[in-house]
């Protein structure tokens, strides 16, 4: 995994000046690949790459990059990995290939070269983003994973055409100018994460997962904006395809045969993405998906799998026990690293640079803290992300199964239930609740937004309106400009389940899981990968009859019982619930100075975002303890801590003369 960036000029652009960005752009990728960066140039063509490399696979000069292929056609900058590269390999040696070191990039130019790039991309099983140069042609490829794991932005200015992936590197670039995009500013205040079909400037856009742009210099002067070229991109890989034909095509079997397919998918997914050439471990919450990824790990290596977790118990609902035991019973060698609320909240300053578009995911300080204890020891960490999304294990998955039972109901008596669940989460907004004898788990459970939200999708008069109200924002619209309506087109599906899964993973996986988990792991030089979203996995998920996803009230059935195999299930059957970090608690104590700082700087930033009377009303409210606020403070809180970080003057250019002359430009 590493850090790519790249230029290409316009055919009338004045000089090639502007490919010495490169190495400033490059350069604001570092913490992605601190094993070595490298240049490739061609001042003619107008074209250059950056890469920064985190070495993995491959350690020797056979694997730095840019890359070219055997036979010089093409140039690669590319980040991720291919995890069936072996197999790819044999392939190709069998047709008379011969390789010179041991690295996937070289197995993948090679298939490009022989099989070409649509072929190969549908043949190669990983994460990636990468931009390739056809030197043959004068055409830039740029191509993203299918599940959209690997980031990748591109950006149009005057005269170049830049791509990287992070918006570090696009800043760098001379030409680009910051001009804040109120679409995107306004759909991360509405949900707390910038939707990867936007992006918070203006004339950036991300490549679609599963797709390829692909241009000449001529191409891009004839569609300069990033509407057009939007247009340009094709779709090598369709999840939307994949989950009609999924609902269409459904696999026959019984419980055990399903649960032995999707046991050799998973293992297979696990087997290939612990190859690597460093330390290797894993991260163990103790929940189903990371217990399943790790009890697959540990069944098919030979010594104790290093696992690692947080311990942080303000919020009531420390998961580090659980880890423990799950570990104990595997035999891992387990990390428990035990925070203080203010060693967590001491990373709250990095969070702006760290995720360089406004990001308000509050499980973003468990996450850089869980990735910064891994590197300590390991390079590569497997994760467990991806699981609620394939095999329905959100709340509101649960919630619809639940609520559609209830809509057979006649709509008078469930508008009735709906009154009686609003008065109750009304006693809870007044802390009635707290003065019961309840567990930390049932006071979460009577949270008032939860019933609130209970309430409303009681009273929803049919299935559509139950489909909106589920994936509707609950949160104080606290900006003047309203959030787009998501354009994310949803096939015909097969029921409210299957609408909310895709969404999911379309819209939630991208946007926020995979952003945190890459911008958390990348900050620490850590690679983190995901074998629950193998794309093979994925495709099974979409082919199993509902009730393989939820039964008897859970969510997750077939994953839970995969891991029953490995695991006993006292040890994993117990309530669902994330890492509670108490922000609601901290923006009334400790962090009310430094909110209070942030919203003075909301009210001077005089551009209108912020409607600033109903932020100071929820303040209000929140700080006097009469609503919880927590998640559209947060939001707005971040929002502006972004916005005072990427306005801040950058330090100036050091003279790199001699850089550019190493690096060709």
């Amino acid at each position: 995994m590493c850090g790519i960036a790249g230029i290409l000029l316009a055919p009338n652009a004045t000089s090639a000046k502007p490919l010495r960005a490169i190495v400033q752009m490059t350069t604001a990728l570092r913490h992605r690949g601190p094993d070595g960066e490298g240049f490739w140039t061609d001042r003619e063509a107008g074209i250059a790459f950056g890469h920064r490399r985190l070495a993995i696979v491959d350690l020797s000069e056979a694997g730095h990059q840019p890359m070219l292929s055997d036979g010089d056609r093409y140039v690669i900058t590319f980040n991720g990995e291919i995890y069936n590269f072996h197999d790819l390999r044999r392939e190709l040696e069998g047709e008379g290939h011969r390789f010179r070191g041991s690295s996937d990039t070289e197995v993948m130019l090679c298939a490009i070269e022989n099989w070409g790039l649509d072929t190969a991309l549908k043949r190669f099983a990983g994460m990636f983003a990468f931009g390739l140069w056809d030197r043959k042609t004068r055409t830039l490829h740029i191509a993203r994973d299918r599940m959209g794991k690997k980031p990748l932005y591109i950006a149009s200015t005057r005269d170049a055409l830049v791509f990287a992936s992070e918006l570090k590197a696009i800043n760098r670039f001379p030409d680009f100018r910051q001009e804040l995009n109120l679409d995107a500013a306004a759909a991360m205040l509405s949900r707390g994460w910038v939707p990867d079909n936007s992006c918070i400037w203006q004339g950036v856009f991300k490549l679609p997962p599963g797709s390829v742009l692909s241009l000449t210099a001529a191409d891009f002067a004839n569609a300069r904006s990033a509407e057009s070229l939007s247009d340009r991109i094709r779709q090598w890989w369709s999840l939307a395809e994949v989950a009609e034909k999924g609902r269409l095509e459904p696999i026959a079997g019984t419980d055990e045969e399903l649960t032995n397919e999707l046991d050799d998918l998973l293992r297979l997914a696990v087997r290939q993405r612990m190859v690597a050439d460093v330390p290797l471990g894993g991260f163990l919450s103790g929940g189903v998906d990371s217990s399943a990824v790790v009890a697959l790990m540990q069944a098919q290596s030979s010594k104790p799998v290093r696992t690692f977790t947080i311990a942080f118990g303000e919020g009531g609902f420390d998961e580090a026990p659980h880890a423990a035991e799950v570990a104990r019973h595997l035999g891992t060698d387990h990390t428990e690293l035990h925070l203080s609320p203010a060693s967590a909240r001491d990373i709250i300053p990095e969070l702006p640079q760290t995720w360089d578009e406004p990001f308000a995911d509050e499980s973003q300080i468990p996450t850089l803290l869980v990735a910064r204890l891994a590197r300590q020891h390991v390079t590569v960490a497997l994760s467990g992300d991806g699981g609620d999304e394939c095999f329905a294990g959100y709340a509101r998955h649960l919630m619809a199964a639940r609520v559609k039972r209830q809509h057979g109901l006649p709509l008078p008596m469930r508008q009735t239930l709906a009154t009686g669940i609003g008065l109750l989460a009304r006693a809870a907004r007044h802390d009635l609740v707290s003065k019961l004898p309840l567990s930390a788990h049932a006071r979460h459970a009577l949270r008032s937004d939860r019933l609130d939200r209970l309430a409303r999708l009681l009273a929803a008069a049919d299935e559509d309106e139950l489909y909106q109200r589920l994936m509707g924002s609950s949160t104080e619209n606290l900006t003047h400009h309203r959030p787009p309506i998501s354009i994310n087109g949803t096939p015909p599906l097969d029921g409210l389940l299957s609408r909310l899964l895709y969404d999911d993973m379309v819209g939630y996986l991208p946007g926020d899981i995979l952003v945190k988990l890459d911008r958390a792991s990348m900050a620490n030089s850590l690679e983190g990968r995901c074998p629950l979203l193998d794309h093979r996995v994925v495709e099974f998920a979409w082919r199993l009859p509902a009730d393989a996803m939820v039964r008897h009230g859970r969510g997750k059935w077939i994953l839970r019982q995969l891991l029953h195999r490995y695991v006993p299930e006292r040890l994993i059957d117990r309530p669902k619930h994330g890492f509670d970090v108490p922000i609601a608690v901290w923006l009334r104590g400790p962090l009310r100075i430094w909110a209070s700082d942030l919203i003075a700087d909301m009210r001077l930033s005089g551009d209108g975002i912020f409607d600033f009377t109903k932020v100071e009303t929820c303040w209000r409210d929140h700080i006097d303890g009469r609503q919880d606020h927590s998640r559209d403070l947060w939001a707005a809180l971040m929002f502006q801590a972004w916005r005072n970080e990427a306005t801040r003057p950058s330090a100036p250019a050091k003279d790199l003369s001699r850089i550019f002359e190493l690096a060709g430009v």
